[in-house]
Order: structure tokens, then sequence, then C-alpha cells
């Protein structure tokens, strides 16, 4: 894989709100990007088991409102919303811990917006270890990939977009992507300094390769 880390990571809108569910604090983590092609083809591209392991990761369940999904070796959970071609909810459950996606598409001149939006309850530890880049890395690289699987249709290779993020065009992405996310949670009110450590921490997770994995 191949790209301007500079110029796909600029593409990515940030902003994080603080909300509530049930009476709990969360976080919401939002990512904008806007891609050059229709809401119909964008959608299906979000929503087809068949388009989805293209660029993320392999699906299975029903998808349907009110089914279960799986991602391979991913998160899991309940399809909540389906209204297409504008609005996908799902709950995004990993273990114990049960959070909130939402995505929306609107036309605009230049495509299709897609806004995703990931609510989660405040865990003080981890927000303070790596804030909003704990889930908004993540997004960006999926965003990515998505982007270059629109381009060329192809599907992508695992371990290729595994090992990416670990390359030198790779690592500065995810530098700045985190301190995108950075950025977006000082605007919502964290500490600048606080803001800043935490997607140095969020960079390291990211990029620097465990020593068992390197050595096989």
């Amino acid at each position: 894989m191949t790209t301007d880390p500079l110029t796909v990571a600029g593409a990515v809108a940030r902003e994080v709100r603080s909300g509530s569910r049930d009476g709990a604090p969360t976080k919401i983590a939002t990512a904008r990007r806007t891609y050059p092609t229709d809401r119909a083809d964008l959608w299906e591209a979000l929503t087809s088991a068949e388009r989805i392991p293209r660029w993320f990761l392999p699906v299975s369940g029903d998808l349907r409102v009110g089914g279960r999904y799986q991602l391979e070796g991913n998160a899991g959970g309940t399809v909540e919303r389906c209204e297409q071609p504008a609005v996908l909810a799902l709950t995004w459950e990993m273990g114990p811990f049960v959070s909130w996606l939402e995505v929306r598409l609107r036309p605009a001149a230049a495509g299709t917006v897609l806004e995703l939006a990931h609510e989660a309850p405040v865990d003080p530890g981890m927000w303070e270890q790596f804030g909003p880049g704990a889930v908004g890395v993540g997004w960006d690289l999926a965003l990515l990939g998505l982007g270059l699987h629109l381009e060329s249709g192809a599907a992508a290779d695992p371990a290729e977009g595994a090992a990416w993020p670990t390359t030198p065009e790779g690592t500065e992405f995810v530098r700045r992507a985190a301190d995108g996310w950075a950025a977006a949670a000082a605007a919502d009110g964290d500490d600048p300094a606080a803001a800043a450590a935490a997607a140095e921490r969020t960079v390291e997770f990211y990029t620097v390769v465990p020593e068992d994995a390197a050595g096989t």
C-alpha cells in the first residue's frame, strides 16, 4: 500500500463530544470524510457481506434490523437501524464492553459525505491513557481502506493492511490521525498537554511491533 499520509489523514474531519446514555457519561468520536461516489455505491460497500471484507473484515450473521453480526477477530453486536441509503446504527460489542456506532450518508457536490460516530462509556483509565484515538485511529485506518476499495474496486490484502501502520508512511498517517483526535479532544475541554500525551501512546500502540511478533 502506498499513499500520501498528509493528504489522506487530512481528508478526515474529526470531532469529539461529551454525552450521556442512561445517565452514564459517554464520549462520542465523530469522523467525516467525503468519497467521490454516490450514496448507493457507498451504502452497498458498507452493508454488503460480500463487499465489507474487501476493505475491512469478514462478517457473518444476520445483517438486518434486530439481527446479530460478528466481524472476524473483532467486534460483534446488533443491527439497531438500517435506513437505506442514509443511516446505519449498530451496537459495537467486544467482550463485556458495549458501545454504539452510527453511520450517516448524505449527498454532496463532490460525492457522498460519510459521518461515523462512535459513542462509548467513559472509562477514565482508558481515556487518560489513549483518549479518542483508542477508537478514532482504528476508524481512520478503516476509512482509508474503504477509500482505496472505492477507488479500485479491488479487495485489500489483510496482511499488508495489518502491517502498513508500521511502515514509514503508515506511521506518519497514524501520527497525523492521532494528533487530529488530540486536537478534537482538547476542543471538547480536555487538557491539551494530556491529550497530546495520550496521542503519543496511541501512536505507539498502533505502530510498534511487539517483540514476540518481531522475532517470529
